[in-house]
């Protein structure tokens, strides 16, 4: 019996000690404190028990394992639990489920707001100065984060169409629209509407919009009005979006596919160009100029292979002519590529005048020639002068007059080869000729100038007043102009003959003259150019421009190019009268130059031979624009390199490395590569001059 009680007892007591231990823990509710004492339960023989912690929202449940198991021969058998956190003190704040909630607003702050929203602007600004003040400097700098991007408003998301636009017609700078354009989608849709490229074109008097400044780029032939002559037509756009990027536009369809199979696939309709825009024309007048300050691709070509004068030259849209004192004429294209010789004349010619494919050509052997420079073929030989023909102009295709050593001049039927009439008056040889309409002003070694009616061949009136030969002559319809080795230059009423001005300030021959709208520019043997106003017949600016004689002078309604004794060819602004560049590398002399919106051609002689330079400003083609910037990186920076991507031919100029060209540049590869060529200039001429073509 009493066997049997102690076995239940120790029964009692294993199954007690086998409980799992969480059973033996208090309560969670029950918190004891640091001194409280541990009540020793029946089996733990004196052990105290530390509590688990009250369980909080992210605490996990106290584990289920056994407290320990004594016999090591169970190595299957969990490990012990961690040793529960101690008990929070009476100072710590016992975790709340609610914790993650969102807090409750302190009154004083909300207050605090309410009366903040209710006080009047003067008050408010006096109460965030005093918070201001207060602040440090990492407050401060929270604050300038928070109010900053809140101050920043895009007015063109706000305003409408036309504001915007009214808006962009005060930007004076192109480099700013291009800028504008990456700000975002909207800015660039407005950047792009016609409207506002129209009033830059107007701002930067791009005005000449016609199918020979932009080229292919026009496709319309249609007759217009003046207005659209003067402009071109272009497409009025109605929203931004429907304007095409011709700036960045590029024509996917290629001309080369490559024969991968014995049958070419189907080609993909070519997309048709967009027609021409105020934009595309502005971004081309805008790379033509940048190219005129520090650009160009410059072509020299050997004219003769022995010294030559270079009498005569002119650039039409077609063709370069150039006549030299050893009886020859010599035809090229636009790009300086020899076309033929023209052959007749026997001596010297030192006159002649183009009109589209006609060329009418005189000189010291008296004969007026008439040819066919498509074909090369002479076409009518004039004869009746009895001494050198000095000048000529054409009126129209069918006539031409002559002025001769001999102090006639003649007018000549192109169509019959015949003279229409004998003009008799001057006592001394005729130098110098302007037309204009019906009317003939003619320039004499006898110091008078005449005008004459060209249909009766009768002499209207006799300009006197010069004390030696006039050399040059300008006639615009409403005023002539004169030059004279007297020095002095005098503008006369072609209508009464009176004289309205003598223009003063060259100290030797004045022997170049160009009369445009109001203006008038002058060069002499003193190596001055000087630019007149027609309006006040007073100097507007004074050049020294060259050491010698102004050989060649010419100007539109941006620049002034000249050339000299001294062998240097120079561009200047015709507003402000500055220095732009220096074309070219000095020669020996310079004979003559020519150009027109793109191109330039010099006539000169370097090193004992006459050399003709052709200089092209034409932005290169999208395409090969995009071609050369690809291929320049593979081009170890070879100066001659982006030459030959884009024309195909090396630039007359020693290898050089070349910075890297900026894509984003509204300047873009006609300044940057050009600029290039041009920095490199022909200080190797006389080494690669072998590899031109020689014309004799």
């Amino acid at each position: 019996m009493e066997f049997h009680s102690r076995n239940s007892r120790l029964s009692s007591i294993d199954s007690e000690n086998e409980r799992p231990a969480f059973s033996r823990i208090p309560p969670p509710s029950v918190a004891l404190g640091p001194r409280s004492s541990r009540r020793k339960g029946p089996g733990q023989h004196g052990q105290s028990v530390h509590p688990n912690p009250p369980l909080t929202p992210n605490a996990a449940p106290p584990s289920a394992m056994p407290q320990g198991i004594s016999n090591p021969l169970l190595p299957s058998a969990p490990a012990s639990p961690p040793t529960p956190a101690p008990s929070p003190t009476p100072h710590q704040r016992s975790a709340t489920w609610h914790e993650g909630d969102d807090e409750v607003e302190d009154p004083v702050l909300r207050n605090a707001r309410f009366v903040f929203g209710s006080l009047d602007m003067a008050s408010k600004e006096a109460w965030l100065t005093s918070l201001v003040d207060i602040c440090d400097n990492q407050t401060l700098g929270f604050l300038h984060r928070l109010v900053g991007p809140r101050l920043k408003k895009d007015p063109f998301k706000v305003l409408p169409d036309e504001l915007c636009l009214r808006v962009l017609e005060y930007v004076d700078d192109p480099k700013t629209f291009v800028r504008a354009s990456s700000v975002s989608k909207r800015w660039r849709e407005l950047v792009s509407d016609d409207q506002a490229w129209k009033t830059l074109c107007e701002k930067h008097e791009y005005r000449r919009m016609s199918t020979e400044s932009i080229g292919s780029t026009f496709t319309n032939n249609t007759p217009t009005s003046t207005t659209q002559a003067q402009w071109g037509t272009f497409p009025r756009s109605v929203s931004p979006a429907r304007v095409k990027d011709s700036m960045t536009s590029i024509d996917e369809n290629s001309d080369n596919i490559g024969h991968l199979s014995g049958t070419l696939p189907p080609r993909k309709a070519k997309r048709p160009r967009p027609k021409s825009t105020h934009r595309s024309h502005f971004k081309h007048r805008y790379m033509v100029e940048s190219a005129w300050r520090k650009g160009g691709r410059m072509k020299a070509k050997h004219i003769t292979p022995d010294q030559g004068v270079g009498t005569s030259l002119h650039l039409t849209k077609k063709y370069i002519i150039v006549a030299l004192d050893n009886a020859k004429i010599h035809v090229f294209d636009t790009q300086g590529e020899h076309l033929r010789t023209l052959q007749g004349h026997m001596m010297g010619v030192w006159a002649m005048v183009p009109w589209e494919d006609t060329l009418v050509s005189g000189g010291c052997d008296r004969d007026v020639r008439v040819w066919n420079m498509a074909t090369g073929t002479s076409v009518h030989t004039l004869r009746g002068h009895t001494s050198t023909v000095r000048c000529l102009k054409m009126a129209n295709s069918r006539i031409a007059i002559s002025g001769s050593r001999d102090t006639t001049l003649r007018v000549w039927d192109l169509v019959s080869g015949t003279c229409a009439n004998v003009l008799i008056g001057h006592q001394a040889s005729v130098r110098c000729l302007a037309i204009h309409d019906d009317m003939v002003v003619s320039g004499s070694y006898d110091t008078t100038a005449k005008i004459w009616s060209i249909t009766s061949g009768q002499c209207l009136r006799t300009l006197q007043g010069h004390f030696s030969q006039i050399y040059a002559i300008a006639f615009d319809g409403q005023k002539v102009a004169t030059g004279s080795l007297d020095t002095s230059v005098r503008i006369w009423n072609p209508y009464d003959g009176n004289c309205l001005a003598i223009l003063q300030g060259h100290t030797s021959l004045v022997g170049q003259l160009q009369m445009r709208n109001s203006t008038l520019v002058t060069g002499g043997s003193d190596g001055s150019v000087r630019v007149w106003s027609l309006n006040t017949y007073t100097p507007i600016h004074r050049l020294a421009a060259h050491d010698n004689s102004v050989t060649s002078l010419q100007f539109d309604d941006l620049r002034i190019v000249s050339g000299g004794s001294d062998g240097r060819v120079k561009i200047w602004d015709l507003e402000t009268g500055t220095l732009i560049r220096e074309l070219s590398q000095p020669a020996e002399v310079v004979w003559r130059v020519a150009f027109e919106s793109e191109r330039c051609v010099v006539m000169a002689s370097r090193t004992t031979r006459t050399i003709m330079e052709v200089w092209d400003f034409t932005p290169p083609a999208e395409d090969d624009e995009r071609c050369g910037r690809r291929a320049t990186a593979s081009t170890a920076g070879r100066i001659g390199a982006p030459n030959e991507i884009l024309t195909g031919e090396r630039n007359v100029a020693a290898d050089q490395p070349i910075p890297g060209l900026d894509d984003d540049n509204m300047d873009g590869i006609a300044s940057k590569e050009n600029e290039v060529m041009m920095d490199a200039g022909i200080e190797d001429e006389d080494d690669n001059m072998t590899q031109d073509e020689q014309i004799t």
